[in-house]
């Protein structure tokens, strides 16, 4: 995300990184060698998409100046490496308990996450299953409802936001799959699945 703006607003971003407790208008013009009204211009469209907030005063000897800061979402358009973290942590877990234990715990803790998931506004499995279709957008699966020609619907989603660690580690789904059943509260099977070579991750949920 970085890399997608402006020279000037990467720069500004990596000074507020250096200095946790927040530079000045006057102190970044001064490292970023422009006037004041371009920092402050910069500074009005970095708040605006929430990456830079106003922190505490600094006491100059007249009047306090305002000092900037980074806020979370800020820290978080500089690179990070879950994904290499969570690989290293897989494989250490595989390791030491292998293949069906780390899918039972991954299963676990797909039944943890589901109990803090909002709950849908109707308390029935098709509802459920539509309000999780919802909730798995918002986290980036690209998922959707689709309804069947009988029984409940499917959720398609076309995006599998644990892609990387599914391939390497197959017991990931199972994650998916217990959070999905736990949250809609009827057994799921996962019918295509894009790590096997599938064009999207169908799931479909049946009664007992």
């Amino acid at each position: 995300m970085l890399e997608a703006m402006g020279e000037r607003q990467q720069q500004l971003l990596r000074l507020l990184q250096r200095q946790s407790a927040g530079l000045t208008v006057e102190q970044l013009a001064q490292e970023l060698a422009v006037t004041r009204t371009a920092v402050r211009q910069h500074l009005t469209v970095l708040e605006r998409d929430g990456l830079v907030e106003r922190g505490m005063t600094q006491p100059t000897g007249g009047r306090p100046e305002q000092l900037f800061v980074l806020t979370p979402k800020g820290q978080e358009v500089f690179p990070r490496r879950y994904s290499w973290f969570a690989e290293l942590l897989l494989k250490m877990l595989e390791a030491k308990l292998g293949q069906d234990e780390l899918a039972k715990q991954l299963a676990e803790i797909g039944t943890t996450l589901a109990a803090t998931l909002p709950p849908a506004k109707a308390n029935d499995p098709e509802a459920r299953i539509r309000a999780l279709a919802d909730i798995m957008l918002e986290l980036g699966y690209d998922a959707r409802p689709e309804d069947a020609d009988s029984g409940l619907p499917r959720i398609v989603a076309t995006n599998c936001i644990f892609h990387h660690l599914a391939a390497r580690f197959p017991e990931v789904c199972q994650l998916d799959l217990a959070l999905m059943s736990s949250y809609v509260g009827e057994p799921v099977t996962h019918e295509e699945c894009m790590v096997r070579g599938g064009a999207c991750c169908r799931f479909r949920f049946t009664k007992p």
